[in-house]
């Protein structure tokens, strides 16, 4: 990786925690090259822009992942009321075939509250570390999360009823997850109880899901509506420790969604659709330090941005892989 993609990644994983992407100070002459040209020609990228605007965009990944996610969590569904022991326990801890898992962040919390490593419990945790460490991180909160599902559903009612001028999303700054990361993390230190979990929608959900319905899922109503008439993908966007906890995860990943200038148009379709558009920075016209550019540890890797490109300029990429083909 060269010294500019380096310093960007860098950008990157600070903007995960919180702070506003800026415009990159150097641009490797590759990437310079490729600006220049797309500067000289404007009547033809306008045209270009003109003509891909009328072409309909791809749903393939966006069906994928909700099939994946339904799936997953139907199969806890399953196996509880067909007794069939094949993923036991819910999203927060389980049991796949034997082998123990528990969510990240619910083991962290779990730790903290009781104060010291528990054996057992960071046995399941390495498990899981390593699928997502492989995945990429936040894959789970698009492909996994059963809140991100419905949310997703919800934001279509908060677009219809924004189109139409009957709402307007509200921004909140995205330091405030980090925040809540903190405090969630020193109230099961400082009570001995997981403060979090009790209030988690993703957790909520998966149990309801299995369980039965209980009063918890009026919190997530309450959530889903605030989203819907006042901020945009609030909870994901904003508040979710869960996400910052499997972002961390995620910056090692091989898996990644990679962005070739090229082959761009700036369109800005794929950060309209972006849950998290600010790893997306890098598509704003004269942003991109190297004429391809992996996206940060932040991008929950939904495919949403690769279904929307007109171009192809975004798509998956497993790190090293391309080179061997």
């Amino acid at each position: 990786m060269s010294k500019l993609l380096t310093r960007r990644y860098f950008d990157q994983i600070k903007a995960m925690l919180g702070k506003e992407p800026e415009k990159p100070r150097e641009i490797s002459p590759a990437a310079q090259k490729i600006h220049f040209y797309k500067k000289n020609n404007r009547d033809e990228i306008a045209e270009l822009k003109h003509r891909r605007a009328h072409e309909k965009p791809s749903h393939t990944w966006r069906n994928r992942r909700w099939a994946t996610l339904i799936f997953a969590n139907l199969l806890f569904v399953f196996s509880y009321w067909l007794d069939i022991q094949v993923l036991e326990g819910a999203l927060t801890a389980s049991r796949f075939v034997g082998f123990h898992m528990a969510d990240l962040n619910s083991a962290l919390q779990v730790m903290l509250a009781h104060k010291h490593i528990i054996t057992n419990l960071l046995i399941g945790t390495a498990t899981v570390l390593l699928l997502w460490a492989l995945l990429g991180g936040r894959t789970f909160c698009s492909w996994v999360c059963p809140y991100h599902l419905v949310a997703e559903w919800a934001e279509k009612i908060h677009l219809y009823l924004a189109k139409k001028k009957l709402v307007s999303d509200q921004p909140i700054d995205r330091r405030l997850r980090t925040v809540f990361w903190i405090v969630f993390a020193a109230l099961a230190v400082v009570t001995g109880y997981t403060v979090f979990e009790a209030i988690s929608p993703t957790g909520i959900l998966s149990r309801a899901l299995i369980y039965g319905a209980g009063l918890s899922l009026l919190w997530v109503l309450a959530l889903l509506v605030f989203e819907v008439f006042f901020s945009r993908r609030a909870w994901c966007r904003y508040a979710c420790p869960i996400g910052l906890t499997y972002g961390v995860v995620g910056i090692i990943s091989p898996v990644r969604i990679k962005y070739r200038l090229e082959g761009c148009f700036h369109e800005g379709d794929c950060r309209k659709v972006c849950l998290v558009p600010h790893v997306l920075d890098t598509v704003i016209k004269g942003r991109a330090v190297e004429p391809e550019v992996p996206l940060g540890p932040d991008c929950t890797r939904c495919g949403l941005c690769v279904d929307a490109c007109p171009t192809g300029s975004l798509s998956f990429d497993i790190k090293g892989l391309s080179r061997l083909l």
